[in-house]
Order: C-alpha cells, then structure tokens, then sequence
C-alpha cells in the first residue's frame, strides 16, 4: 500500500504496524508481530540500560534554529545537564535536536529514540546515542521508562500525545508523580484554559491541575526539576550498575 502526499508517492511508515492495529491478523501474523517487538524491547533496554537518570523533552520536529522555541529548547537542554540528567528526547531535529545539542555544549549526556518515519524524522548530529524505533509504541514506553521528570515544549500532535500520556501515567498512579513542565504560556494557553475547563466540568480533578507547572521560565523548570525530581527521587541509582561481557553490553 502506498500513501499520496503532495503529488509524491510515499510508502506507509510502517505496513506490519498499521496492519496489526487493524484489526485480527493469522495466529502466526500476530505472533512474528509479537517476536519483532519483544526484540525492540530488547534492544532498547540495552542502549539505555547504562545513560543514567534522564528528562525527557517533547516537541516539534518542525522548528529552525532561527526560530525562538528552538533557541529555547537549547537552553532548556542545557539546564536540564547542569542539573546532572541526561537530556532524551526522540532523537529528531527541531526541538529534539536544540534540546540535545544544548545539552552538548555544556558537556551533558544526550541520547535519543528515533522513530523511523518517511519525513521529518531523522537522528540529529548531538546524540552521544541513539536507536532507531520502527514502532511507536515502544519508543514511547523507553522515553518513559528512564526518565524522572517530562518538558513539553510546542510541538504538534505527537508531542500532546506524549503530554498526556505522561500526565494519565501519573495520574492514575502506573508512573510515580515524576514532574511535567509545560514550556510556552502564550502558545499553550488555550490548552491550558481546556484542562480547567475538564476540572470545572469534573472530569478531572481539581488537584490535577497540579500536575504540570506551566511556564516561560527555563529558571523555574530548573528550580521545579531540582525540588521535585532531585530532591523527591535523587539521581544516584542505588548501586553501580555493570555491563554484562557476557550478554555484550557496553556503557
């Protein structure tokens, strides 16, 4: 199957992906599909198994480095390093490439997972390393796993997929109450006034608002990390973690 784009023909991003999720497959489909994916989990484990404590940063793929949000997610990189995290992002350009090459400048860690797409997504030239994904649902857990705090900065779609997904995880307590800051009060705002108006209507709880700080301020995301992810969590795992030359891990 293929997929028309602006008079281009693009092959679909992933066939084996869209077919499973539409609907039952053969017995045999559905396992390979299965194996493919465990195997994905695997190997994700493996490159982020020794990166250390992350924060991961959301946004879109589509800003320049011209443009104002992307020189903020440099700083935002940045801040995110002097802290002692290491900067994960999905390994794209745009906001993902600022946050890892902020991070690069000031001598941080920065690792991403790149989702394999036929436009817009590549891996950025400031990943100390990277894996390439080819199923989104798994890159989505692995940005989750490794982190101890979540900043959005604007982006589309996928990025207030990942912003609520990080706020739902928290919500209903699968992920421990790690921090999610909001990068951007002008641009999000009239988000900001939907998730009151789901508190006022009750769908959600007043005490949910509390969940995310929403802000201009790349000092008040760093103060806010440093309160509710240093201090509530620590960044030092409980003992030093070895690779295996046995299973061919490196750090």
């Amino acid at each position: 199957m293929i997929r028309e784009e602006k008079k281009k023909i693009i092959p679909l991003v992933n066939p084996e992906e869209e077919a499973f999720l539409a609907g039952p497959q053969t017995r045999l489909k559905d396992f390979k599909f299965v194996l493919k994916v465990l195997f994905e989990f695997i190997r994700g484990f493996r490159m982020l198994h020794f990166v250390g404590p992350c924060v991961t940063v959301f946004g879109s793929a589509r800003f320049e480095p011209s443009d104002y949000f992307y020189k903020e997610g440099v700083k935002v990189g940045q801040a995110i390093s002097h802290l002692g995290f290491t900067v994960m992002t999905g390994g794209g350009p745009g906001i993902m490439e600022a946050a890892n090459k902020g991070a690069k400048l000031v001598g941080g860690k920065s690792v991403g997972c790149n989702i394999v797409l036929p436009f817009e997504q590549f891996p950025n030239a400031y990943l100390d390393k990277y894996m390439d994904f080819n199923y989104f649902f798994v890159r989505k857990v692995l940005l989750s796993k490794y982190s101890f705090a979540f900043v959005v900065l604007p982006g589309g779609f996928g990025t207030l997929d990942e912003f609520f997904e990080a706020l739902t995880l928290i919500q209903t307590r699968v992920m421990k109450r790690f921090p999610v800051v909001l990068m951007g009060k002008e641009f999000h705002q009239h988000l900001f006034d939907h998730i009151r108006s789901m508190a006022i209507e009750g769908t959600i709880s007043e005490e949910d608002l509390g969940l995310f700080l929403l802000t201009d301020s790349v000092e008040e995301m760093e103060n806010h990390l440093k309160k509710y992810a240093i201090e509530e969590f620590g960044l030092k795992r409980k003992g030093p973690v070895k690779p295996s030359k046995l299973l061919g891990e490196s750090r």
